[in-house]
């Protein structure tokens, strides 16, 4: 499903634990991390898809989680050209995602990456809230960050948001990290 400016709607999960940690989690057979997301189906709404994903991707069901709250709109990202498939119709140029943010009432035991028939991921740890942004991939950096900044005062009600890291440059690509 492509809306009308070429975004696939999606659902991104942030999931956290008691201490304010954040899943993360290893794409199956590539070395990169990022958070648990996917796209919403014809006739779900974000909260069905962020269930079916979350089981799908993670193995976890709706009474594993606790729902702190969501973004108030879409976040979009643009895929790097190169990844575009203009031969398919219509032509997806990006996605926009509603962002989750979950906490794990469950035992940790009751992550299962292989539950799926088509597992997305392979491995998975806890990070500090911001470390997301120096490992995803740079063109869903920016939604990453919004999402996070969003969801940061429901992760950590009594204010105690950590604090960000200083942004460095990779001089050898010309962009933050």
């Amino acid at each position: 499903m492509i809306d009308r400016d070429g975004f696939r709607p999606n659902v991104g999960i942030i999931l956290c634990n008691d201490v304010g940690r954040v899943f993360w989690a290893r794409r199956i057979n590539h070395t990169g991390w990022q958070f648990p997301q996917g796209g919403i189906q014809q006739g779900e709404d974000p909260r069905e898809a962020l269930f079916r994903e979350l089981e799908e991707e993670v193995g976890l069901a709706e009474q594993d989680v606790e729902i702190l709250g969501r973004t108030r709109g879409w976040l979009r990202y643009r895929l790097p050209k190169r990844f575009v498939r203009r031969q398919q119709k219509p032509v997806c140029i990006g996605q926009k995602q509603i962002w989750f943010l979950l906490r794990l009432v469950a035992e940790e035991s009751r992550v299962d990456l292989q539950l799926s028939q088509h597992p997305e991921f392979d491995a998975w740890r806890w990070v500090q809230w911001w470390e997301p942004l120096k490992g995803v991939v740079h063109f869903k950096r920016a939604v990453y960050e919004r999402a996070l900044e969003e969801l940061a005062p429901l992760a950590f009600p009594k204010g105690r948001v950590p604090r960000r890291p200083v942004p460095q440059l990779d001089e050898a690509r010309g962009e933050r990290r």
